[in-house]
């Protein structure tokens, strides 16, 4: 029986649609089955570095770089805000006193911190940076038009062959932009909120073999439905059934979220919350998924976004994170895993360097940081430097599409790869964009 427990906190982003993970025997929705299209996926896999994986940590709403990762006590008393600078364990590298823990495994991170870009609105800033493409109309809850890694991955990869776990999970929807855009409603991530806990565990009265007669059983009756649909809907759809299908007769991969099963020890060490919810990230990387991704925000939609009082918000939730951050990097080493799972962790933007007069900070999308752990990057780097009140960049910036093209490095996938988008053009899946080379 599927075993997932914590609160789910995923959000619905405006026009867009939310789904949970398919009930077994129901018609999902899913990747391309066509005989050639599969192979043309295959062949498009055959470089993807399938033991790697991507744990893609948004902290939606835009947290500041100056309370966090870029301090600047140097700056007058506006702009330095309440917090001071504590020196971690990478010489001369300094982060949030609210961050300790994490402090002692700096030298197993690396912060960029002039990440930078030029749109100051949540629902198309998401975009930019979940997709490499500037799509202004996202902020007024326009659907996504490029697709976020994840679906990529899911596209290139499909289920894991040894375990049956699906490629891209979502244990947080990220307010926009996370799902797969022209690449078909089977790129889309899994969820495990709401029913889904509900439809991996199979009733008492259905048998495996009685569950495989009702699924072929379906099969026929949609060979009709099938037939009659032009626009492919339905033969996209059988990849995501396949995906619950072997999720549910996959041991591996359906106990890789059964977070009784690991020892009581390490559940204890990561704690509830974020801290369950990464733990959940590091079994499903292990148990085969390409891509998961956590949507954290401490509360409401754009919970990162600090107009006002911030410095009370940033005290109650920027120790979860520490520790969450922490512990997961910690736990990923232990395990001989840091060459194969990429923790990436940044919100949509940063925050106004000049504290506003309601002790809070604005939009700031000029920097802003992107701390990144593990994947087989170069640790203890720090990237970048800003101005002495965090206004500027004065070395080279960093866009969206560097960050994902470092993404797609550690993923073992071409950025130059081209899909077929819906008016039947062939589109590279990141427009632009080189990996950061000082983490190579």
């Amino acid at each position: 029986m599927l075993k997932f427990h914590g609160r789910a906190e995923s959000h619905d982003c405006s026009g867009a649609t939310r789904r949970d993970f398919l009930q077994v025997g129901a018609v999902g929705l899913g990747a391309l089955t066509l005989p050639a299209l599969l192979r043309a996926r295959a062949a498009q896999a055959a470089d993807a570095r399938r033991d790697t994986a991507v744990v893609w940590l948004f902290l939606s709403g835009g947290p500041s770089h100056i309370d966090t990762y870029d301090m600047k006590p140097a700056a007058p008393a506006e702009f330095r805000g309440p917090f001071h600078p504590i020196q971690t364990n990478l010489p001369g590298t300094s982060i949030c006193e609210l961050m300790p823990k994490q402090t002692r495994v700096m030298d197993k991170l690396s912060i960029v911190r002039t990440f930078s870009h030029a749109d100051g609105n949540h629902g198309s800033a998401v975009h930019w940076v979940a997709t490499g493409v500037l799509f202004p109309p996202a902020d007024l809850g326009e659907p996504q038009i490029a697709p976020f890694p994840g679906s990529v991955a899911a596209r290139v990869r499909g289920t894991n062959p040894q375990t049956g776990m699906p490629p891209y999970v979502s244990l947080n929807r990220m307010p926009t932009s996370d799902g797969p855009a022209y690449l078909g409603v089977g790129c889309a991530p899994l969820e495990t909120s709401g029913p889904a806990r509900r439809d991996l565990t199979l009733p008492t009265e259905i048998n495996l073999e009685r569950l495989r007669d009702r699924r072929h059983l379906l099969g026929r009756f949609d060979r009709l439905r099938r037939d009659l649909d032009a626009r492919g809907t339905m033969s996209g759809m059988d990849a995501f059934e396949q995906q619950a299908f072997d999720l549910v007769l996959g041991k591996q991969a359906r106990e890789a979220f059964d977070l009784s099963l690991e020892d009581r020890r390490v559940v204890a060490r990561y704690g509830g919350g974020l801290g369950e919810q990464m733990l959940a990230a590091r079994r499903l990387c292990e148990a085969g998924a390409a891509f998961v991704t956590i949507e954290w925000c401490g509360g409401g939609r754009y919970g990162w976004d600090g107009h006002a009082r911030c410095f009370e918000f940033l005290e109650k939730h920027l120790p979860q994170l520490d520790h969450a951050v922490a512990t997961f990097v910690d736990d990923v080493a232990q395990r001989g895993l840091a060459e194969k799972i990429l923790l990436v962790v940044l919100g949509e933007m940063g925050r106004t360097p000049k504290i506003n007069e309601r002790a809070g900070r604005d939009h700031w999308p000029q920097v802003m940081f992107v701390t990144l752990a593990g994947g087989g990057l170069k640790m203890g780097r720090i990237v970048g430097e800003s101005s002495e009140r965090g206004e500027t960049a004065l070395t080279r910036t960093y866009a969206a599409g560097d960050l994902l093209a470092t993404v797609y490095h550690v993923l073992g996938i071409d950025p130059g790869l081209s899909f077929y988008n819906n008016s039947g053009r062939p589109v590279p899946i990141l427009p632009d964009g080189k990996p950061v080379a000082e983490l190579l």
